[in-house]
């Protein structure tokens, strides 16, 4: 089947600006008429949510690494449907991945996967003829896709943008495509785990970030489809596994701003199972959803909401659920927030729900970083910025590298954020108590 018309977004390396481009773009192209279907390369949590937030759709998550790549074409497909205008923000640099250069998730290896050309962002702040020995060297390893086009951002002047097109054009490159100069409006504040939430800080100006980018209309505009139309609804393409393996199951899910990481394929997948999703915040002192089956706490921010969380009535038919022998999947920030105390940034020890005979401590440097495989062939990731005490517990997942967790009863939690789609039989085993 033919990939849908879109484009992705890589960098040189982080903090070069990609979100900033990719928000401006489909703040511009949406404006336009089209119908923007939007996706993050690698496992990221906190980039779709922007993407969401400003085209009022979820943002997927596309990994080779870690979903495999006939997952990321699925994925393209089913979300991308005729009509739509795919744009897939891209992760670090364009080929750092899991190892080598432009390997498995990496977003050279997923422009490949999918067949998409690929846009460059880069930082030109003080720069000018070494733009085309950047451009060249980058160009130099694009096997079996193409970079189509520059965005410079951080430009000076618009005097500074024609050098650099020049240089572009007098080098045999590809074209400056279009450029950002630097604006105190457009920047997106960073922390711990990278760029701040929307709901903690808001997307920039719609009509400042229409007009962000400075487009070289012929250039870009001839790397994009006829005039859009109306998006057609696509069949869901089935995944090999049909059987339904939590027909009829309810499953609770922590979400709010203190449990927010989830990707948008597991809530789905977990629907595709024949499982109902029944939402509630502890943030909010929601009780657990009575009559379920299973509980989900995926991750987030715990530790910037310790205080709330300290005294949330949601502990209480927590404990109660528990006690039923509910079968409770922790993931992260889920993990913390049911452990005895979490230690939050500022040395402040808070307790928490106390499910767990653990304490976590918030930590100024990475703890955690890496894909994951489990045993039984689950894939998933890790990325935190705190420590768990103590560590020798019944271990919850066989894994040859990172947190294998801890289990205790039906709970089973650890750093680990999993994308269920990768071992289906499995994941469904964690949330029916199953060994």
């Amino acid at each position: 089947m033919k990939n849908p018309p879109g484009f992705l977004l890589a960098a040189t390396q982080s903090h070069s600006g990609k979100t900033v481009v990719a928000l401006a773009l489909m703040a511009r192209l949406c404006q336009e008429g089209y119908q923007i279907a939007p996706f993050k390369a690698g496992p990221d949590f906190i980039d779709p949510l922007w993407h969401s937030a400003l085209c009022q759709k979820p943002s997927y998550s596309l990994d080779t690494q870690m979903m495999g790549r006939e997952e990321c074409r699925r994925l393209l497909q089913q979300h991308a449907p005729v009509g739509t205008l795919a744009i897939v923000e891209g992760a670090m640099g364009l080929y750092d991945g899991r190892q080598g250069v432009g390997g498995p998730g990496s977003s050279a290896d997923l422009a490949r996967t999918l067949n998409l050309p690929v846009i460059l962002v880069i930082n030109a702040k003080g720069m000018a003829g070494s733009l085309a020995a950047l451009v060249s060297g980058f160009q130099h390893f694009a096997e079996d896709f193409t970079i189509v086009g520059i965005i410079a951002n951080r430009v000076g002047s618009p005097s500074h943008a024609r050098l650099l097109a020049d240089t572009l054009q007098s080098c045999q490159l590809p074209p400056l495509l279009g450029w950002l100069s630097h604006s105190p409006e457009l920047q997106l504040a960073e922390r711990h785990l990278g760029l701040y939430l929307p709901h903690d800080h808001p997307l920039p100006p719609l009509p400042i970030l229409q007009q962000a980018i400075q487009l070289q209309e012929e250039s870009f505009r001839s790397l994009l489809p006829e005039p859009p139309g109306p998006a057609v609804a696509t069949v869901s393409t089935p995944r090999s596994n049909s059987k339904r393996l939590l027909a009829g199951k309810r499953i609770a899910i922590a979400r709010d701003a203190a449990f927010c990481f989830l990707y948008p394929a597991n809530l789905d997948w977990l629907q595709e199972q024949g499982a109902t999703l029944h939402f509630f915040s502890p943030l909010a002192g929601e009780a657990v959803p009575t009559s379920c089956q299973a509980l989900w706490l995926p991750g987030g921010y715990p530790e910037l909401h310790a205080a709330s969380l300290a005294q949330s009535p949601t502990w209480l038919s927590l404990h109660q659920a528990a006690a039923q022998g509910l079968p409770i999947l922790a993931e992260c920030g889920g993990m913390m927030a049911i452990g005895q105390t979490l230690q939050d940034l500022e040395g402040k020890s808070w307790p928490m729900a106390n499910l767990l005979p653990i304490h976590t401590r918030m930590t100024s440097k990475l703890a955690g970083l890496g894909y994951r495989q489990e045993i039984s062939g689950a894939q998933g990731h890790e990325f935190h910025y705190s420590s768990r005490d103590p560590s020798a517990l019944p271990a919850a997942f066989q894994v040859s590298r990172g947190d294998p967790g801890i289990r205790l009863g039906n709970i089973r939690a650890s750093y680990i954020h999993w994308y269920f789609p990768s071992a289906p039989n499995s994941i469904a085993s964690w949330l029916q108590g199953q060994s």
